[in-house]
């Protein structure tokens, strides 16, 4: 079977391409050129710097592969780095990971694997594809320290038919092994965590580069409306933030919303940040239809644990009542709603509600 398997130049990616080329698998490496700075240079971090697209390329000559680099910078400013300026400015916490697996990875990737004439994309995340006769269905990956279905909610039927996760069923430790056992050159690489458009800084002096809306300058409040004092940009916010925040009142305080209109961040006590559920709008279901009402459980961020709650249609959105209140519901990040180790579906958060 022919196979197009994107390689970022990591030891996941890296163990994905050996594995399908030792399964017999026809396999076509490809590194995404993403992101570049204002005079066009590489990125300095993140997963597609020069170093690492030199790492794919030397694993992919290894492995004895054609390798490809695809340019998809219009693609990412437009699908991810507009989007991800824009939500911040609007008051919202987005995930730019979500928004480039929308976008690019399984929307522009997979007509690539098609214009090449190749039956599977495939990537090394950490996460699970099974065929049952209702259809396909997104799993977590057995690693509960490095499960990603999080970030892949928006697989639907037509994109799982042709995707495959070959280190899913792996532990991080397992995948390491077979890379030291294939001699990859990635085999003890370290992870990059950063966002890749971000660079070496922090994203708030991203967001200043891009939109002197960063530097809009607006009152703190608490939460029953007494000002506290001004802050120089509501770039430096987020929901549920405790540190940073420029006031003191002798005791904790959290961002607990932000109004973009007037830049008035509103901080509270913790019981302020609780919320009993959350609304979701951009749904997406991976049965490609909405699954039963009931219980679930649902992650509000990446490196939360998924937590019981009940899911209620709501039209094309939903909503989850959280079996305990939850902290820090944040909107712009994504809802991901599960049952057991199957992903439903998720979308986008718009709404704590109380």
């Amino acid at each position: 079977m022919k196979t197009l398997v994107a390689m970022s130049g990591g030891v996941d990616s890296s163990v994905a391409a050996a594995l399908m080329v030792e399964a017999g698998h026809e396999v076509i490496g490809a590194t995404l050129k993403l992101w570049q700075g204002p005079n066009g240079e590489a990125p300095s971090a993140g997963c597609c710097t020069v170093s690492d697209a030199e790492d794919a390329r030397r694993v992919a000559a290894q492995l004895d592969i054609p390798y490809y680099v695809f340019d998809y910078t219009d693609d990412f400013r437009s699908g991810v780095v507009d989007p991800f300026v824009e939500s911040y400015m609007s008051g919202q916490t987005p995930n730019p990971c979500v928004e480039c697996n929308r976008t690019v990875k399984f929307s522009r990737l997979l007509d690539q694997a098609g214009a090449l004439g190749c039956d599977l994309l495939v990537t090394g995340h950490y996460a699970q594809v099974r065929e049952d006769p209702a259809g396909w269905k997104l799993l977590r990956g057995v690693d509960p320290g490095k499960d990603q279905s999080y970030v892949l909610y928006m697989l639907g039927q037509s994109e799982l038919a042709r995707v495959r996760f070959p280190i899913g069923a792996m532990t991080k430790t397992e995948t390491r092994s077979v890379a030291a056992r294939c001699g990859l050159r990635t085999a003890t690489k370290k992870e990059s965590q950063d966002i890749c458009f971000v660079g070496v800084g922090d994203y708030r002096s991203f967001l200043d580069s891009q939109t002197e809306k960063a530097r809009a300058t607006g009152p703190i409040v608490d939460h029953d409306g007494t000002y506290l004092g001004d802050h120089d940009g509501v770039s430096g916010f987020t929901v549920g933030q405790r540190k940073g925040l420029g006031v003191s009142v002798g005791e904790a305080r959290y961002v607990t919303s932000i109004d973009s209109g007037s830049a008035t961040v509103v901080l509270g006590r913790h019981e302020d940040l609780l919320a009993s559920g959350a609304r979701l709008e951009s749904v997406s279901w991976v049965r490609n239809q909405p699954p039963s009402p009931g219980r679930v459980e649902v992650k509000i961020r990446y490196n939360s644990p998924p937590v019981p709650a009940v899911l209620e249609p709501d039209g094309p959105a939903c909503i989850v009542w959280f079996e305990d209140r939850q902290p820090s519901v944040a909107p712009g990040q994504a809802g991901v709603i599960y049952r057991g180790d199957e992903v439903l579906g998720g979308g986008t958060i718009v709404r704590a509600l109380h």
